[in-house]
């Protein structure tokens, strides 16, 4: 008997034990991240768990309430920080991200000896703990005036050796074809970096924005060194003093409250720009 194409498609197709089995691991790995951020929110909306939080977590707060979010806000200028944040954190990107693309750019298609050197000495750097420069950065800007000054956040954040290095990598895989054909049209080195690379560099961009954002969202012990004055202090540090605030660090529900809010920007963000960590990754460049 011939069998036709019709009845071949609707052939059950076995899948194999090896796919089930990585189903299964992913499965319960992001369950076991995820726990912890829903546990967050329920407990955030239970004004019922001021005092103590139940165990195990609970899939529903046991006294609904956003009273956990107002007493939140009206205890610390959240709204406030957040803003001071987003400054700290956008004026860090574009001084990292600048950088480390114009960096990357030279080190992959200016050829000059020592290009290598040069990037051994950057990519050294980040072998240096942070720790270990602390002072002498705090000393540096207290002497130049700088302290209690976003400009403590941006000068450093020129030297983004790890961002230099993706960028190379990246650029690397663009042709230089297009550099040369820009300069016998007569452009520039900047010129043709603006206008020929840069917009093809928007996978890289949106995974150093990435990157960024969450190290300078969630950084706390450089902000709390250099920022003296209230009114600029980060999200972080606001966090922080609920410890000192009337004994709210003794009411969880207000204080997962006031972290799912310091969280939204992080989801936000990483919602609109996730994707281009994989086309970053995944891209092989443009074949000459």
């Amino acid at each position: 008997m011939i069998q036709t194409a019709d009845s071949k498609t609707l052939r059950r197709k076995k899948i194999p034990l090896s796919q089930w089995i990585l189903a299964i691991v992913l499965f319960l790995g992001s369950f076991i991240m995820i726990v912890p951020f829903l546990w967050m929110l329920v407990t955030s909306f239970d004004w019922g768990a001021r005092l103590n939080i139940t165990f195990p977590p609970k899939i529903w707060p046991e006294e609904p309430s956003i009273r956990t979010y107002e007493v939140a806000f009206t205890n610390i200028k959240m709204f406030r920080y957040i803003i001071n944040s987003i400054i700290v954190s956008a004026g860090v990107i574009v001084v990292s991200s600048l950088s480390a693309l114009l960096s990357g750019y030279a080190l992959s298609k200016l050829r000059f000896k020592g290009a290598s050197l040069v990037l051994l000495l950057a990519l050294s750097t980040m072998m240096i703990p942070f720790e270990m420069t602390m002072i002498p950065q705090y000393l540096l800007f207290s002497k130049l005036g700088l302290l209690d000054n976003y400009l403590a956040f941006y000068l450093p954040a020129l030297n983004y050796a790890f961002g230099t290095f993706l960028a190379k990598a990246f650029i690397d895989q663009l042709p230089s074809s297009l550099r040369e054909a820009a300069i016998l049209d007569g452009a520039g080195e900047f010129t043709v970096f603006g206008r020929v690379y840069l917009p093809l560099c928007t996978p890289i961009i949106a995974t150093m924005i990435i990157l960024l954002f969450l190290g300078v969202w969630n950084e706390m012990l450089w902000p709390l060194l250099v920022l003296k004055n209230a009114a600029k202090y980060t999200i972080q540090i606001g966090l922080a003093m609920f410890t000192y605030n009337n004994g709210i660090n003794q009411q969880p529900s207000i204080i997962m409250a006031a972290t799912a809010v310091s969280l939204i920007p992080v989801v936000v963000v990483y919602m609109f720009l996730q994707r281009y960590i994989i086309e970053s990754i995944a891209l092989s460049g443009i074949k000459q």
